[in-house]
């Protein structure tokens, strides 16, 4: 974007661009988002910054009206693949909170020197103060949504001191903490702390009060959709979807660095329509809530939470042969994964099979190897198994060929011994090579994985059964598919949707993982 594009979006308050860029404003030391409601500030006054952490380092201060840390994240990050892409995903991942910047460097290849300079290149910051802007975000929300102590959240945000963590409020809102809690908008909710994960009072192990969320995102937002999605490939023990009358509502268990969590996340989108934005509402039940920065991004990755369906439907609505099936659903998501590491085991499961036989498989893999939580919450019971517990399981409960137990013990101790990276910042090419380079697995597992566990917005799988159908539906053929980047990822559900319930495996022997086949997983 040029100057001037970014001061007419400003300018005419464009939702589209919250998250994408934000504005300083120097007469008053404020930055905001593009929408900000506030009286627009002459153009000699403002200042754009690529992250909310370039603009606190230039000495601005968050806007209490407009909360541009509330934003969602930019799209930019999900399509880069160079250096500064992968360790934008790495820090909302956490990385710089548990490992430092040595840490963040070493999983990117480059001195944490060189990783200081291109990010502060390209977005303002480097990562120490991308990690304290996100820490202080963390922050506000606990203070917001739950009456724990402020020694508490200081040290559950990831703030080494409260010394540290009072002088970066002060800092980055201009208030106290106390100031933050006091100023707590009645539409975010106020629930008790955490509760560990036990049954309720009543034993039936209903999900207790925990830290609500509202996950924002721009653009329309196909929820109905998405939780279609899901709801046919909830894994028993793992995932649930709750059916009321005011919709549905998706929960799962989350394996995370400290402790076990559960979330459930509501398919009625709120917000307002006209506004470009809105959010989906969420509850985060944490047994130690330093996870809660890494649960949030996993969730936010699952539901593809930081796309941009305006530059989706700009590229694929104007296709001629995609194009109706665009405006038919608008604000289409990619589901990503909350674990790829899961998500890898779930692809591998889903090789030959029908959607609901493969479903059965992760089941029955769950109930056999995964970790029970320490006691039911509801229809959820366990952790979806890690990859070195099933790197040596025999998996005598899965009705499968032998050739796919040994490509699942294979790609679980390439994940668990780090010959093949899924981590958020991974090298994709080099990701998709290693899968490939093992034996059972071909360019659909391969490219399935790259697609949701890795968030790679132009993944396109040729071979796949129901994209061909999907192909021959709209009249095109898999050449066309170039037309869409960077966004074929969009343009394979929205194929997939076209092409109708998937088609059955097909007959023979199987196992070779680079047969053509719907998406499983």
């Amino acid at each position: 974007m040029t100057e001037d594009s970014r001061y007419e979006a400003v300018r005419s308050r464009d939702a589209r661009f919250d998250g994408v860029f934000f504005l300083g404003v120097t007469t008053t030391g404020i930055y905001c988002r593009p929408s900000c409601p506030a009286v627009t500030p002459k153009r000699a006054h403002v200042r754009y910054y690529a992250t909310a952490a370039g603009a606190q380092g230039a000495g601005f201060r968050a806007c209490r009206r407009c909360r541009p840390d509330a934003v969602p994240g930019s799209p930019e990050w999900d399509v880069r693949a160079d250096v500064v892409g992968r360790a934008m995903r790495m820090i909302a991942d956490g990385v710089v909170d548990r490992e430092g910047v040595a840490g963040l460097a070493s999983r990117l290849g480059y001195s944490a020197r060189q990783v200081q300079r291109q990010l502060t290149a390209e977005v303002g910051a480097g990562p120490v103060a991308l990690a304290r802007a996100q820490r202080a975000h963390t922050a506000r929300v606990l203070l917001q949504t739950t009456p724990l102590a402020v020694t508490e959240i200081a040290f559950a945000a990831g703030f080494a001191s409260v010394r540290q963590f009072n002088d970066t409020v002060r800092e980055i809102y201009a208030t106290t903490p106390s100031g933050l809690r006091a100023a707590r908008r009645g539409g975010l909710g106020s629930a008790g702390p955490p509760v560990p994960l036990t049954p309720d009072g009543d034993g039936a192990g209903a999900p207790a009060a925990g830290v609500p969320l509202r996950l924002a995102y721009r653009g329309p937002y196909d929820t109905a959709r998405l939780f279609d999605f899901l709801e046919r490939r909830a894994v028993t023990g793992v995932e649930e979807v709750r059916h009321a009358a005011r919709g549905r509502t998706y929960r799962r268990t989350l394996s995370l660095t400290h402790a076990p969590g559960v979330v459930e996340v509501d398919e009625r989108a709120r917000g307002t329509a006209t506004g470009g934005h809105g959010w989906l509402e969420a509850r985060l039940r944490l047994a130690d809530l330093r996870d809660l920065t890494t649960a949030v991004r996993r969730v936010r990755r699952l539901f593809d939470l930081d796309a941009d369906p305006y530059a989706v439907a700009e590229r694929l609505a104007g296709d001629p042969l995609l194009g109706h099936l665009v405006a038919a659903a608008p604000g289409l998501r990619s589901p990503g994964a909350a674990d790829p590491h899961e998500l890898a085991v779930r692809a591998v499961l889903g090789q030959q099979v029908t959607v609901g036989a493969a479903r059965g498989l992760a089941g029955t893999l769950v109930a056999a190897y995964g970790k029970p939580l320490p006691a039911p919450d509801g229809a959820l019971t366990h952790l979806f198994p890690a990859a070195d517990t099933l790197a040596d399981a025999a998996f005598g409960e899965l009705g499968m060929p032998g050739s796919r137990k040994r490509t699942l013990r294979t790609v679980c101790a390439a994940l668990a011994d780090g010959t093949v990276v899924l981590d958020p910042g991974a090298d994709r090419e080099e990701a998709e090579r290693g899968l490939r380079a093992l034996t059972g697995i071909g360019p659909w597992t391969a490219g399935y994985v790259r697609m949701r566990a890795l968030g790679d917005p132009d993944v396109f799988l040729p071979g796949d059964a129901g994209v061909r159908h999907g192909l021959a539906a709209v009249g095109a053929d898999a050449r066309h598919a170039d037309g869409w980047r960077p966004w074929r990822s969009y343009a394979l559900h929205h194929l997939w949707n076209a092409a109708g319930p998937p088609a059955p495996p097909p007959a023979g022997p199987s196992g070779a993982g680079n047969r053509p086949r719907t998406p499983r997983g």
